[in-house]
């Protein structure tokens, strides 16, 4: 049984590790320049559930195999950092397109769409993969109490982003009233995801 100062000090170690920008909140970033704020916050949601896939690997064994395999480890970071190029790209190509988001008559992300980008990079984030490998079985003994203490993560994260998006979202607003400025915009955001992207790509294994 977990005592309450195990999940205190669980909760903690995820606060701080969630507050400090990292893949996960630059592509939330990202995601509210380019498209707005209901994408943004459905890819908060994506990335939370990500991130507790993640703590279902490691309850299941996955995570120790991810942590003591470079191979492995290795294949899910260019596999998330391939993405995230790959949707940078995406965005810089239609950023004019950005410009007209705010009209009914331009197709914005649907919601399948924006929860599923967020939890391919809510998964395959390497850091946050680290982190549930060395952290969970430091306060949990067994899949279940794993499994509902790594709860905890996925709740925090989703309070916390959600003001990053929320930030950005308003920034874009501001932008939007300059068509100009509102597709720059669009770019930048698309910047920001391939220079994520390429970060992780070279990210080693000490992180």
């Amino acid at each position: 049984m977990m005592s309450p100062s195990e999940v205190l000090a669980f909760a903690v170690l995820s606060l701080v590790m969630i507050v400090i920008p990292g893949p996960s909140v630059l592509f939330t970033i990202g995601r509210a320049l380019t498209v707005g704020r209901r994408e943004a916050l459905l890819t908060v949601v994506g990335n939370a559930a990500g991130a507790y896939l993640q703590v279902v690997a490691v309850a299941l064994g996955v995570g120790v195999v991810v942590e003591r395999s470079a191979a492995v480890f290795t294949v899910v970071k260019l596999a998330g950092a391939a993405y995230l190029v790959y949707l940078g790209v995406q965005a810089i190509l239609h950023r004019r397109r950005v410009t007209g988001a705010l009209a009914d008559s331009v197709p914005r992300i649907g919601p399948v769409r924006a929860l599923r980008d967020g939890v391919v990079v809510g998964f395959t984030n390497p850091k946050t993969i680290v982190f549930m490998v060395v952290a969970l079985p430091q306060f949990a003994d067994g899949a279940a109490q794993m499994l509902l203490l790594g709860m905890l993560f996925p709740v925090i994260a989703v309070l916390c982003d959600s003001v990053w998006a929320l930030t950005a979202a308003t920034a874009r607003t501001w932008f939007a009233r300059s068509p100009r400025r509102l597709a720059a915009i669009g770019g930048t955001g698309g910047l920001m995801m391939i220079g994520l992207g390429a970060s992780l790509a070279l990210t080693n294994r000490k992180d």
